[in-house]
């Protein structure tokens, strides 16, 4: 009610010696409270009908200070984090305690998107702000929230999550600015029932080895999975087609590792039907760059391992208590396997010099004692580059030796220094025999895969 009506009839009762309930009726308040108001008069005068709080600044409200604040350090040290985001960073590295909405209203009071903006909230904001647009008082300030209407992505459709926790792990790979400068790849594997990171790595492609890397982490952390949901392209369809070499078919190497582990390999081409792992890599790129630039991250070693601790505390703010569901992950396997397993293989053929080309290297055969192996010019032989990196070669499906690198010249003379000594053979490791290397079985899997129906297989 207006202050200045209730002074005029309170003072006009008081002098006058009016009706009460009259004035109460015109009012509108009970008798009571004019009895209050009259009281108050006497005691204070005019002032008594000023409110309390007039000419205060609200509690609420943020001050100026703490608002340019919070805009400084979006704009500064905290620029593409998501709101929400942004609001943990404030508290627990800045000590500004604030609400999600009160740091969305300050950014968005100055004209600032969150990347993670949903599109119903978008179109508000858009209306709102060509709407200023058009009744700005210069083109510096349209400028400005022209430069402010930033286009994000549509969300994915649903779906029901899996019952068990190991069912489905959906991978991909994302390329993105990770750090300013530099593009990386960062491949991912989520599982499906509770949204868990099951594996994350760095590369600068899409590539085989990330993959590997990913699916190691995977076995290591959790054990054999039933299903992996990929999608169609790079190394699980990728063929090149004016180079037919197996070396290159990056698909089949990962298909017959996942056959060798009983992993189920499923693919699609629809991005909505690994609507996680979509998920899962926007909500990285508006959060992952800040967290690498905090931890002083600048190149892709540093990136990885920092990963490792990120990946835990990511899944236990977001996935769901792995405890709550059942979860059917085969036990893990042995590093040895993992190994083994995660291998790349390629065909080679023995040349008259009892050795093996790789990678534009020469190669000699070493057995358990060291020693030499000798075969015959143009035995085909299966090449084995184990995951970390030690090379074997496996000889009519039975005969596994270790790959020794002949070097290009000798680094001392037999015959010129006296210092010179006979190398003398050393004792190599053999992998068992039960490893999944042999060419026959290898190419038989080949054989069986859709998209070399039309290459050329080995007889």
């Amino acid at each position: 009610m207006d202050e200045q009506k209730k002074y005029d009839v309170i003072k006009h009762l008081v002098d006058e010696n009016g009706n009460k309930d009259r004035a109460a009726m015109t009012l509108g308040i009970t008798r009571r409270q004019v009895n209050r108001l009259i009281r108050a008069y006497g005691q204070r005068g005019k002032a008594a009908f000023s409110h309390g709080n007039k000419g205060r600044r609200p509690a609420t409200v943020v001050p100026q200070e703490t608002r340019q604040a919070v805009l400084d350090l979006y704009r500064t040290k905290y620029y593409g984090a998501n709101f929400t985001h942004f609001t943990e960073l404030l508290g627990r590295i800045e000590g500004i305690g604030l609400s999600i909405s009160t740091v969305s209203a300050v950014l968005e009071d100055a004209f600032l998107l969150s990347p993670r903006v949903t599109r119903a909230k978008k179109k508000r904001i858009v209306r709102s702000l060509r709407k200023k647009q058009e009744s700005a008082v210069s083109k510096k300030e349209a400028a400005m929230i022209q430069a402010s209407l930033v286009a994000v992505e549509d969300a994915h459709s649903r779906r029901p999550r899996c019952a068990y926790f190991g069912e489905l792990e959906q991978m991909d790979a994302t390329p993105y600015d990770w750090v300013p400068g530099q593009t990386w790849h960062l491949h991912l594997a989520i599982d499906d029932a509770t949204g868990a990171i099951t594996g994350a790595w760095f590369d600068t492609q899409e590539t085989l080895n990330g993959y590997y890397h990913v699916l190691r982490q995977m076995l290591e952390e959790h054990g054999i999975p039933y299903k992996l949901f990929t999608d169609r392209r790079t190394v699980f369809t990728y063929k090149k087609k004016s180079s037919p070499s197996i070396d290159e078919d990056t698909f089949t190497q990962f298909s017959y590792a996942c056959r060798q582990l009983g992993i189920l390999l499923e693919s699609s081409s629809v991005p909505q039907a690994k609507g996680r792992v979509e998920r899962l890599n926007q909500t990285l790129q508006s959060r992952l760059p800040v967290e690498l630039r905090l931890a002083g991250a600048t190149t892709i070693e540093t990136a990885n391992e920092f990963l490792h601790s990120y990946v835990k505390e990511f899944n236990a703010k977001f996935a769901l208590h792995p405890d709550s569901i059942k979860s059917v992950f085969e036990v893990q396997p042995l590093e040895e396997k993992i190994n083994l397993v995660l291998a790349v293989l390629s065909e080679r053929t023995v040349d008259c010099g009892h050795c093996i080309q790789y990678e534009k290297k020469y190669y000699r055969m070493l057995n358990a004692i060291g020693m030499q192996e000798h075969y015959r010019k143009g035995t085909k032989v299966m090449v084995i580059r184990a995951f970390d990196g030690v090379l074997y070669c496996s000889v009519n499906d039975k005969d596994v030796y270790v790959l020794d690198e002949i070097p290009e010249r000798e680094k001392k003379s037999r015959e010129l220094d006296a210092d010179y000594a006979e190398p003398r053979p050393k004792k190599q490791y053999i992998p068992p025999m039960n490893h999944p290397w042999r060419r026959r079985e290898f190419w038989g899997f080949v054989k069986r895969q859709e998209h070399h129906l039309n290459g050329e297989i080995p007889a």
